[in-house]
């Protein structure tokens, strides 16, 4: 029922993902949705599950090496966090503040927890620069889904040359626009970069 709900989310985003949509797609009767789902959270929170689960299936997963930096585990894994995430329309809007179903996610938590203390970090730090790297992936994406709801599709309103003649009069936020409206990739792994150097200036960990 997931796989159904996340292959309509790319068509009717989240505000249209209803219980009611799913059900038809399902020719099924709506009351019956509610055996498996008892409101709309717990039906999101099990699409949250889907995707890290595709995500983390074999053959999609980061290939890390053994002796790799701490710094380019985080950078590549949230890069991957981001690709699975703008696969699907709302993408991290569903992902954000969802609870896991299951406990496939605690795997994947625990090697990078591990790696990051086997590095220098302690317990805490490391669960501190994780989830920090973590939720800049999901803030970062959150606000590219709003301009770009899919790579292939993009909001009216967000034409980076139009932007910067309506701010003619303001030159340097004018120009902004080509780094905020624009090269989302470049973007990302900058930005990712920069929240990690400060996590190692932070608890000089290096």
């Amino acid at each position: 029922m997931a796989d159904t709900a996340l292959d309509l989310l790319n068509d009717v985003g989240l505000e249209g993902l209803t219980l009611r949509a799913i059900a038809k797609q399902l020719d099924v009767q709506a009351p019956a949705l509610y055996w498996h789902f008892k409101n709309k959270q717990a039906l999101l929170d099990e699409m949250a599950t889907v995707m890290f689960r595709r995500m983390t299936e074999t053959g999609r997963q980061v290939g890390y090496e053994p002796s790799g930096s701490w710094q380019e585990r985080l950078v590549r894994g949230n890069g991957q966090l981001r690709d699975t995430l703008l696969r699907y329309r709302d993408g991290a809007k569903v992902f954000s503040g969802s609870r896991f179903t299951g406990t496939d996610h605690g795997r994947e938590m625990e090697a990078t927890l591990r790696f990051l203390v086997a590095a220098g970090f302690t317990p805490e730090q490391a669960t501190w620069a994780s989830s920090t790297a973590y939720m800049y992936t999901l803030g970062f994406v959150t606000e590219e889904q709003g301009v770009r709801p899919l790579p292939t599709e993009r909001r009216p309103g967000y034409d980076v040359d139009e932007r910067a003649e309506l701010l003619a009069e303001y030159p340097l936020a004018a120009a902004a626009g080509g780094q905020l409206f624009a090269a989302y990739d470049e973007r990302f792994e900058e930005g990712l970069r920069l929240i990690v150097a400060g996590i190692e200036a932070r608890y000089g960990v290096c």
